[in-house]
């Protein structure tokens, strides 16, 4: 389904005194036959505005653009996210499978030789068991296979535990259900800005707290391509501080890494994940989800002694 947001400027008097003005404002609307009374209330509620006097609208564009969520908006479901133990959600009986919409994968599919990060090599699949051998174990007409793949932990969509950074951090095996299953999901739209790093701005107007933050950039597009690695965008030192003080059960990013790879304190893993928030990297497909409303779940396997490994990250769309 296309979904429509409209840019234009704005001005605004209030009836307390005082004004407004606003070059270029975008807010997603229901459809693209909206009039200009109708996207002016959404910009008022987006801004959270009392006391308006006049508002008046000139440069309006509707295009086909995703929602990114705009405050009051068609896709703003902050005040109407289930409760995990309603019926409907994610859990509890009832809804069209007792959990609500459709599947969303969001996992890159992992395949031998695959480059995911450049420099660390691709997994390795070979069989351990073949079917032929098999066949001199077991009853006439029965058959296994049994393969055995190597590879590194940072393979394909992975989640990163507090171990893959300290020593001392929660490995693979500590890392709790609640922060991996079944997750409210908030996406933070990136896509189309020219500014690589994900600050402050792009985050706080959004509730973050018990959430899975999945930051949508694009960049999935480019996976296992040389460019992947290029010009990628990134959560920045006071972004990852600002969600760390606010405490998301998890945070994702559809990018090569979390951090600026140039950047070698890797600031975005340390403050998060010393903050014991998980992060998986290397999502994709999240332009398929709604800025708020779907369920997020990537849970890794319970290996000791383990910092990172690959997921199947998945969301569940709003019923």
């Amino acid at each position: 389904m296309t979904e429509y947001r409209a840019s234009f400027d704005a001005a605004v008097t209030f009836g307390n005194g005082g004004d407004l003005s606003v070059r270029g404002f975008r807010v997603d609307v229901p459809s693209p036959d909206i009039n200009e009374a109708g996207i002016a209330a959404l910009f008022v509620a987006s801004l959270g505005l009392l006391m308006t006097d006049t508002v008046e609208l000139r440069n309006v564009e509707v295009f086909p653009e995703p929602h990114k969520g705009t405050r009051g908006g068609p896709a703003d479901r902050g005040a109407s996210v289930p409760d995990p133990g309603a019926p409907g959600a994610p859990g509890a009986p009832g809804g069209r499978d007792g959990r609500g919409g459709g599947l969303v994968e969001l996992s890159h599919v992992i395949r031998p030789g695959m480059v995911t990060y450049p420099g660390l090599p691709g997994p390795a699949l070979v069989p351990y068991l073949t079917r032929e051998a098999s066949r001199a174990v077991y009853a006439p007409g029965t058959e296994f296979a049994i393969d055995q793949l190597s590879m590194v932990g940072n393979t394909g969509t992975y989640l990163d535990s507090p171990r893959h950074r300290f020593a001392d951090g929660q490995d693979l095996a500590a890392i709790p259900l609640a922060r991996t299953a079944g997750l409210a999901a908030v996406v933070i739209r990136i896509t189309g800005t020219r500014r690589r790093g994900i600050g402050v701005g792009a985050l706080a107007g959004v509730d973050v707290h018990g959430k899975a933050v999945l930051l949508h950039t694009g960049d999935d597009v480019r996976f296992g391509t040389p460019d992947y690695a290029t010009d990628a965008q990134f959560l920045t030192r006071d972004g990852a501080a600002w969600l760390a003080g606010r405490e998301p059960a998890l945070v994702g990013i559809d990018a090569v890494n979390i951090d600026d790879t140039a950047d070698r304190e890797r600031p975005a893993h340390t403050l998060l994940l010393a903050a014991g928030i998980p992060v998986v990297e290397h999502l994709t497909g999240l332009d398929q989800l709604p800025p708020a409303g779907a369920w997020f779940t990537a849970v890794p396997l319970r290996v000791e002694g383990m910092g990172t490994i690959p997921v199947r990250a998945f969301a569940r769309l709003p019923a």
